[in-house]
């Protein structure tokens, strides 16, 4: 299990975490573990989900494996900064989907002392990073990349190869649609 050292918890300032990596590294079952700790210790927090991700729910962040969170579904970044009512831990996963916008809020909700998680995708299917998230790398304190497994080879996987004929950027799906490889299997594809 993996455990998190943030030194400044638990004080008044506030700061960004990225969890970030490819489809099916765990990256949103480790930030409902993240919110479930942050629950437990009866920290008042919010999960924002972007409106477009309806794969599992219609109304809740939910992992692969099946954990899952209620969230509250915006379709624009500035939509949480409306939502936010002071509480101690903001949550935001597939932060990829949204505009640059959210690194504003992000930025906006910590300069406020607010603890934000983010989650979210830092490459696309043709291993480019992907929207916001290099940006939100860069102003985050902590930045945590998870692994898949490669399909192919068993070796830690990073990209996630897409397994349908569309190109578009965004393709909302899970596993009928993408594929986790390492590096030497994504580039003999």
């Amino acid at each position: 299990m993996f455990l998190e050292q943030f030194p400044m918890e638990g004080r008044a300032n506030g700061w960004i975490e990225v969890i970030c990596g490819s489809m099916f590294s765990g990256k949103t079952e480790e930030l409902i573990r993240r919110i479930r700790r942050a629950e437990f210790a009866n920290q008042a927090l919010l999960l924002f989900k972007p409106k477009i991700d309806n794969r599992f729910s219609e109304k809740n962040v939910v992992s692969h494996k099946g954990s899952t969170f209620e969230a509250v579904i915006v379709e624009h970044a500035n939509d949480i900064l409306s939502q936010w009512q002071n509480e101690q831990v903001v949550a935001i996963d597939e932060a990829q989907f949204f505009d640059a916008s959210i690194v504003e809020v992000c930025n906006e909700l910590a300069n406020k002392g607010v603890r934000v998680i983010i989650a979210g995708l830092d490459m696309d299917y043709q291993g480019t990073a992907f929207g916001p998230m290099p940006q939100l790398m860069a102003v985050a304190e902590y930045v945590t990349k998870v692994h898949a497994i490669c399909v192919s080879c068993g070796n830690l996987a990073h990209y996630s190869q897409r397994t349908v004929q569309q190109t578009e950027q965004v393709l909302v799906g899970a596993i009928e649609k993408y594929r986790p490889l390492c590096r030497t299997c994504y580039h003999q594809k």
